[in-house]
């Protein structure tokens, strides 16, 4: 009875076509697909039942450090370290703050996926029509290339410090990490989980060594994490930039909306038994685990790039706050805090590490962001193409803007060059701010509700806590908008705010048609007994009966 309802809802509710057929159908480039989320790797991972806490830790471990890739990618990079250049350790507590915020968010997404067997794209695009699935997916889709640009550069630069490739042909070679993906499909998730852990921990390494030679103010650091009135204000200015825009400037490039999508997909990896109570609690249990430990490292790291922008560099040396620029620093005696640090510097260790860990960290987002647009692909739009095809065709729309900025860019001075770049990077994030409200308030939506999650919808001060997250976080990167437009330097004040204000409105008149389709959703599933809720109620009766 159980399992037919199982099957039923999967059919209808946008879960999955027969398994037979998929394994007998011709494989095209692009293919109808309305099966599993990431259905290759979907249930493929081993996990022990009844063992001790760490093993089983250990089996649940992976998804995290996937998710956390997101969390410490190039884009955040030069916002956290020119707020500690500018104000000292003040935004450290923005980082703590959007750190618990992304701990709350991707305990939702997680459990989102284990509890209702769909990723955030299916679950959002079985309860809302075909016109908005479509603007869903293409808004998510131009997110996930604002952050691929990040990477294009980022990658790019690594490969001009670290071999002195040419910008344009470096370009070009990130392209070829298509090649790199061809050959992690070929050797199981769990290796990629593995892979991924261990770049995070290399790039965990460099700004830890960074930081213990620069012996910071630990004092001021742990001050800097209680909340303050300083991390907003308006004042002071310095070098263009106030609290306000750099807490914003944290903010956005820390919590993105593509992680979210990812995290409801690649937590259903592990296989467990769906239609035992305890199966699933062990399950939310452990990932949420996993998920915060992970999250955890991405705070350190973090914090550790803007004690780096404290403790590292005299204040106020850095003006160029590009990779290029903080390459350069870090070769640059003069620009170092301390003895230590200058003799350090001399023998080119400091620029090298830094190189390093941006390359990795560039490799690392390759795997996650091509997983998330698979999942957004697959669920919003019911399409599916191979993963190396899949990455190819972001690769080179994303290289596209990035080749035309080195060009017109080339009769510049070096300066200008690199700060052309660093614009393109942070400009490009104005995506996230269009796409981030709506992956979290449909999260929020779908897992406060007892008709889908059942006895794991949330509780009452995840509720509370999820909604101030959520308005506060939309409110934040709406706020910012205008002041975005205008940095794009392509119009004037007056109509950069017009636009802005524009753009706010169809923002907010699409939040409102979404929460309308979820909530009429919501509804039919709860008539057509289509919700976990209605699953977990069966099966308690049946462990009654027998």
């Amino acid at each position: 009875m159980i399992s037919n309802l199982i099957n039923k809802t999967q059919t209808k509710g946008g879960l999955g076509v027969d398994d037979t057929k998929n394994q007998h159908r011709k494989h095209k480039l692009i293919e109808y697909a309305n099966g599993k989320s990431l259905e290759e790797i979907n249930g493929t991972v081993e996990v022990p039942r009844g063992k001790g806490f760490w093993r089983t830790l250990f089996a649940y471990s992976g998804p995290g450090a996937l998710v956390a890739v997101g969390y410490m990618d190039p884009g955040n990079w030069s916002t956290s370290i020119t707020g500690g250049q500018s104000f000292q350790y003040t935004l450290m507590t923005t980082i703590l703050i959007s750190s618990l915020i992304a701990m709350l968010l991707q305990y939702m997404a997680a459990k989102l996926g284990i509890v209702s067997q769909m990723d955030l794209a299916q679950a959002t695009r079985a309860r809302t029509g075909k016109a908005l699935g479509i603007i869903l997916w293409i808004m998510t889709e131009l997110a996930i290339m604002a952050t691929d640009i990040a990477e294009v550069i980022g990658a790019a630069i690594a490969l001009n410090l670290l071999f002195h490739i040419p910008l344009i042909p470096s370009v070009f070679i990130t392209v070829l990490d298509v090649l790199v993906l061809l050959l992690l499909t070929k050797i199981g998730f769990r290796k990629i989980e593995a892979i991924v852990a261990c770049l995070i921990l290399v790039i965990l390494f460099v700004f830890a060594y960074q930081v213990a030679l620069s012996n910071p103010n630990w004092g001021g650091v742990f001050m800097g994490l209680l909340p303050s009135a300083k991390a907003i204000a308006q004042h002071p200015e310095i070098g263009g930039i106030t609290p306000l825009t750099g807490t914003l400037g944290i903010i956005g490039a820390t919590v993105m909306p593509h992680n979210l999508y990812l995290h409801s997909a690649i937590s259903q990896t592990r296989k467990i038994d769906h239609n035992d109570l305890d199966s699933i609690r062990q399950t939310v249990r452990f990932t949420t685990w996993d998920s915060n430990i992970q999250l955890s490292l991405a705070f350190i790291v973090n914090s550790l790039l803007l004690i780096m922008g404290v403790a590292v560099f005299k204040t106020g040396a850095v003006q160029d706050s590009s990779f290029f620029g903080l390459y350069d620093a870090l070769n640059n005696t003069s620009m170092l805090s301390n003895p230590v640090l200058i003799a350090v510097a001399k023998s080119g260790v400091l620029s090298t590490l830094f190189a390093v860990a941006l390359l990795a960290s560039g490799q690392n987002s390759t795997i996650t962001g091509t997983l998330t647009g698979q999942v957004i692909m697959e669920g919003f739009i019911h399409m599916r193409m191979p993963l190396w095809a899949r990455r190819l065709v972001t690769r080179i729309i994303s290289v596209i803007p990035v080749i035309a900025c080195v060009a017109m860019t080339s009769g510049e001075n070096t300066i200008q060059q690199h700060t052309a770049l660093n614009l393109l990077m942070e400009n490009s994030q104005v995506f996230l701010a269009f796409a981030l409200p709506f992956s979290m308030l449909p999260l929020l939506m779908m897992t406060n509700s007892e008709v889908e999650m059942g006895e794991f919808k949330n509780r009452g001060w995840v509720k509370v806590c999820g909604w101030i997250s959520v308005i506060a976080l939309t409110f934040l990167n709406l706020y910012n908008l205008p002041a975005t437009y205008e940095g794009f330097g392509i119009w004037s004040k007056g109509t950069s705010d017009v636009l802005a204000y524009i753009t706010i409105i169809v923002i907010l008149a699409l939040l409102i048609w979404t929460c309308v389709e979820l909530y009429k959703g919501d509804k039919r599933f709860a008539a057509e007994g289509k919700g976990f809720g209605q699953r977990e109620a069966q099966m308690k009766d049946s462990v009654v009966e027998d």
